[in-house]
């Protein structure tokens, strides 16, 4: 059977080579590690225990610290290395665990797998999510090497997928040895894909532990003082977004600029009785977001997007403000009414580094820096969520209590969305139209987006110790062995 898995990788590899090429020698993705790759994985001591945890990309990566941590307390004689696919999630390992205990993950084919196996000699191996492959699940297996599935994540399209090549995905499924879930429904799926039912326990999810809950961000601070950024704005995060969709924001940001209104005026007709607000009433009542148009601040997911991206800033007549040249001093993105948004008048000075006026769009082109945006945002939209792509994580968002919007097509984080929207704590929306009316609601209207920011950080809390369960069962399940 292994044969036949290599031959279906081979043909697909062939097939996929044109668009490896193009985004290596074009892009710049993908141009390093080739030798471990194809097996040429450290070379460690056979005498030592050992954990290999696979997380393929930036996200998953970012949920191993605390499980990492978890597992070196219980088992403190185990060495725990750590292998990733992309380009990001390679840089961001290195970052948490240094060049010697991380690596790339070694292709699916027979020999490939054989030859990793050989030079890491794992006693467990631990896959992140919906990480499992034939050869190295079965390989592995076969050689009295426990594969396990931690935060376990599998949506109704990948279920249906598997259902569709059963009489190849079943076997490897039934080899695994345990599997952690993060909600029922998924249990469910990857029973139905054929782990055991007893190998199946529910933990909730990771990333609810590796959302840190918190008030402020160190660094953020400074963040806002390199870009310019005038705290009286109101400012409007989109967060990991991705291809097709920055487009959409834009037009969102363009619409909410142009129609941006005081919407006190009713509140003070109200309380007053007058029909015009003196300078006075402006400043007993305005709430900050009534005062000036929101600045938008973009972060992209992929680095090798960051280029096009501002480009795509550019053409629909914003400036760009990159974060890699932090180009703007304390006035660089001042105040500004919706007529002169609308109108383009910078009426600033003609200085390079007072540049953005009123409809520059800060673009956010640099690594590690999403959760600092986060932290001085008054609003959060989490990407690829308004196209097909399966979402960004809201928890990072909901433990900074920030209220939170995002698309319809967030799959990937089906479990912690129905945790937030059971309480209100974030906004779904279907359009370019229906985000740009979502954020002027929560910006006009500073209480109740408060409240949905304390709610949504009250989940995390509530559903926070998936860590602690995780690596006790792993612990079990190694001194077993």
């Amino acid at each position: 059977m292994r044969w036949i898995a290599d031959a279906a990788y081979l043909l697909v590899g062939l097939l996929y080579l044109p668009v490896a090429l193009y985004q290596a020698l074009i892009i710049g993705k993908n141009r390093r590690g080739w030798r471990q790759r194809f097996g040429a994985s450290p070379r460690l001591d056979p005498a030592r225990r050992r954990i290999w945890i696979h997380a393929v990309s930036l996200g998953e990566i970012n949920a191993t610290p605390k499980l990492v941590a978890a597992l070196q307390e219980r088992l403190p004689d185990v060495d725990i290395v750590l292998s990733t696919t992309t380009d990001t999630g390679y840089a961001r390992g290195v970052q948490l665990y240094g060049a010697d205990r991380v690596f790339r993950f070694p292709l699916d084919f027979s020999v490939v797998v054989a030859r990793a196996l050989r030079r890491i000699r794992p006693s467990l191996i631990v896959l992140m999510e919906l990480e499992v492959w034939y050869n190295l699940t079965r390989m592995a297996t076969r050689c009295g090497i426990p594969v396990v599935v931690v935060n376990g994540r599998m949506t109704e399209r990948s279920a249906r997928r598997l259902a569709q090549l059963s009489p190849f995905t079943r076997p490897m499924f039934s080899d695994l040895a345990w599997v952690g879930a993060q909600d029922e429904a998924i249990a469910t799926r990857f029973r139905e894909a054929g782990v055991a039912p007893d190998r199946v326990e529910l933990t909730s999810s990771l990333k609810w532990d590796t959302a840190a809950v918190a008030d402020h961000v160190e660094g953020a601070d400074e963040l806002s003082q390199a870009m310019g950024i005038d705290r009286s704005r109101p400012l409007w995060v989109c967060g990991s977004t991705g291809d097709g969709e920055e487009e959409l924001i834009l037009e969102a940001y363009d619409t909410l600029g142009r129609n941006w209104s005081d919407p006190s005026h009713d509140r003070i007709r109200a309380a007053t009785g007058r029909e015009r607000m003196s300078s006075e009433d402006r400043v007993a009542f305005a709430p900050r977001s009534d005062r000036a148009v929101p600045l938008l601040a973009v972060v992209p997911r992929k680095p090798e997007r960051f280029d096009e991206v501002a480009r795509l800033i550019e053409s629909r007549g914003f400036t760009c403000i990159r974060r890699s040249a932090s180009p703007l001093n304390k006035e660089g993105l001042r105040a500004v009414s919706a007529p002169e948004f609308a109108a383009g008048e910078s009426g600033i000075s003609a200085s390079p580094l007072n540049k953005g006026g009123p409809r520059g769009v800060i673009l956010g082109d640099t690594m590690g820096e999403l959760r600092k945006f986060y932290c001085l945002a008054d609003v959060v939209f989490v990407g690829r969520s308004l196209v097909p792509m399966g979402g960004s994580d809201p928890m990072e968002v909901a433990a900074l209590a920030k209220p939170v919007i995002a698309g319809p097509h967030m799959e990937n984080f089906d479990s912690p969305v129905r945790a937030l929207r059971e309480v209100g704590a974030i906004r779904i929306v279907d359009s370019s139209p229906s985000l740009a009316g979502a954020v002027r609601d929560l910006l006009a209207n500073p209480a109740p987006a408060g409240d949905m920011g304390a709610k949504a950080r009250q989940v995390v809390l509530r559903n926070q110790g998936a860590t602690a369960r995780t690596a006790d069962r792993l612990a079990h399940l190694l001194a077993s062995r």
